[in-house]
């Protein structure tokens, strides 16, 4: 007898045998070892065998594993652009208002989740890799005799204080012509303004700058910028040396890249994350570009994106302890700042009252299409993350 037999044979006889008296038993016994050809005590062990029910998970329930909260989870992770968990907890209350078809059962949920729980849930389909780009800095003149060095931290405790750095969309090669972005962002708040320039030349630069302040809701204080050529000018320090009040403008020590760290994080979240690292070589992309970074970027980064600010770092034997404080977007660390007006602050206010993040997000995927249809494609470029 083949072994499926065996085993159909088994199933047949063994309620039977559950069920029989001492002495039928025996009979049903006798039989099933001779045709099956079993030792008695083996026979007796698989027709005593009852069903397994099902282990039960030890612990509690599960909680957030519903398929909607998981779809509402992930939909929100995606449009703000893959956060991390411990600022994705903060941005959940502040995007979640906009979120329509949510039952109140996944919106307590969602609201209660911690950032654990996040990357527990999310780990399946976290992205893995990041491309690298080229480095864009070329030393500047002997102008940097002129600019000091920024030895020390400035006044961090107000609004003003800005760093800048400048991004190269030149893909494989930095040959030829092609778009810059100038990157700016604020050290107290977080707040980051980028703008498009063709080239990187002085007069771009400087024009993208002046841009850049005039719709700063705060005032400018302090230019922090590294070594290249496109700030080290004069153009840039006669603006600065006549600029009514006059800004403070210092630059970073060469090679020293931690030096502007605050804008060198920005680099990636808010210009390779949205442009990727294709060549950008088409002057039609520059004012298509700045209508994006102007408008619903610059408002979907500074309304709706909270940051980590760094509070303590601490050397522990061969190991840095950081603490960090709770995450805040640069409007919520602007609406507490004692140095913003509070007319200025109320015009905040009224601005942030009539944006919903998933119309900007919307807004933003469909221009970038815009500006990637007139994208020229060249061998071995790396594409859009």
């Amino acid at each position: 007898m083949g072994g499926k037999s065996r085993r159909d044979y088994l199933i047949a006889i063994r309620q039977r045998y559950v069920e029989a008296t001492r002495e039928e038993k025996g009979v049903i016994l006798r039989e099933f070892c001779t045709i099956c050809d079993y030792h008695r005590k083996h026979a007796i062990r698989l027709l005593s065998q009852r069903k397994r029910e099902p282990r039960k998970r030890p612990g509690r329930k599960p909680v957030y594993h519903s398929t909607e909260l998981l779809r509402a989870l992930k939909r929100i992770w995606l449009t703000t652009d893959q956060m991390c968990s411990k600022r994705l907890v903060v941005a959940i209350p502040l995007w979640l208002p906009f979120y329509e078809g949510l039952s109140d059962e996944v919106r307590t949920k969602l609201l209660s989740i911690s950032a654990a729980t996040i990357d527990r849930l999310l780990a399946p389909i976290r992205a893995r890799t990041r491309p690298k780009g080229l480095g864009g800095t070329r030393p500047g003149s002997l102008l940097r005799n002129q600019i000091p060095i920024r030895t020390h931290n400035w006044d961090i405790t107000q609004p003003g204080f800005m760093e800048a750095d400048t991004v190269a969309h030149c893909g494989n090669s930095m040959a030829g012509n092609f778009i810059w972005s100038l990157t700016l962002t604020d050290i107290h708040t977080g707040w980051t303004e980028c703008r498009a320039t063709w080239n990187n030349g002085a007069n771009g630069v400087l024009k993208q700058i002046k841009n850049i302040e005039k719709d700063l809701p705060f005032q400018l204080q302090g230019f922090d910028c590294d070594n290249g050529s496109e700030f080290l000018n004069y153009h840039l320090v006669r603006y600065f040396t006549d600029h009514k009040p006059r800004v403070k403008f210092t630059r970073s020590r060469p090679y020293k890249k931690n030096d502007n760290a605050h804008v060198e994080q920005k680099n990636w979240s808010h210009v390779r994350h949205l442009l990727g690292y294709d060549r950008l070589d088409n002057p039609e992309l520059v004012d298509l570009i700045n209508n994006l970074y102007d408008n619903e970027w610059s408002l979907l980064q500074n309304h709706f994106r909270p940051t980590l600010k760094l509070l303590e770092k601490k050397r522990i034997n061969s190991k840095y302890k950081r603490k960090y404080e709770t995450p805040k977007t640069p409007y919520q660390r602007l609406m507490e700042s004692t140095h913003l007006p509070e007319e200025q602050k109320e015009q905040l206010n009224t601005c942030h009252r009539n944006l919903n993040p998933f119309k900007l997000k919307r807004t933003i995927e469909r221009k970038l299409k815009a500006i990637f249809k007139l994208v020229r494609v060249t061998p071995n470029v790396r594409q859009r993350i």
